[in-house]
């Protein structure tokens, strides 16, 4: 099993940008146990650093780090994992966050993850799956449900003027049966 990074990023990425007010759901990020939950390498204890990275970061360092957190939390864009549902509301922060460089990519992460099957399918050809202690299955089922919990955050982000934002928006509330 590999290890989560602990390289740390720099102080500046970890700053908002001049006229950004500090004020999103990243300042919860220590509320969530990320050394107690897994991800695709391990301790999901690397996820503040990449959401951090994602919403204060330039457009490759953004890019960069949600690239590194898809693989952790939606392996191959469908394959979820423990720390999912607990990223799931912080991804839905940065979607709205207009100085966020790849807010559609983010909402297209959202859509996998709304539609994320994999456990389940693999559990009604191996049911014994349902009884190992961890179940992905339960994960995988959180993780649609903390999509689902941010729906009504879909007009807005359906009505913004970038078109490639409201598109994967569109394709997202369909996902959603919205």
């Amino acid at each position: 099993m590999r290890s989560a990074s602990t390289q740390q990023p720099s102080t500046e990425r970890d700053k908002p940008p001049t006229g950004v007010a500090p004020t999103t759901a990243l300042t919860a990020l220590d509320r969530v146990p990320w050394g107690d939950i897994q991800d695709s390498t391990g301790s999901a204890t690397a996820i503040p650093l990449l959401l951090n990275g994602i919403a204060w970061g330039d457009p490759d360092t953004a890019r960069a780090a949600l690239g590194d957190l898809r693989k952790r939390i939606c392996q191959y864009g469908f394959v979820v994992e423990q720390a999912t549902a607990a990223t799931v509301p912080f991804l839905w922060e940065l979607a709205q966050l207009p100085h966020v460089t790849c807010r559609a990519q983010i909402i297209r992460l959202l859509k996998c993850i709304a539609d994320a099957r994999q456990w389940e399918s693999t559990a009604a050809a191996y049911p014994k799956l349902l009884n190992h202690r961890e179940n992905p299955v339960v994960w995988e089922r959180a993780a649609r449900q903390a999509v689902r919990e941010r729906r009504g955050d879909l007009p807005r982000l359906m009505a913004d003027e970038d078109t490639e934002i409201a598109r994967a928006t569109t394709e997202l509330a369909r996902s959603l049966g919205v």
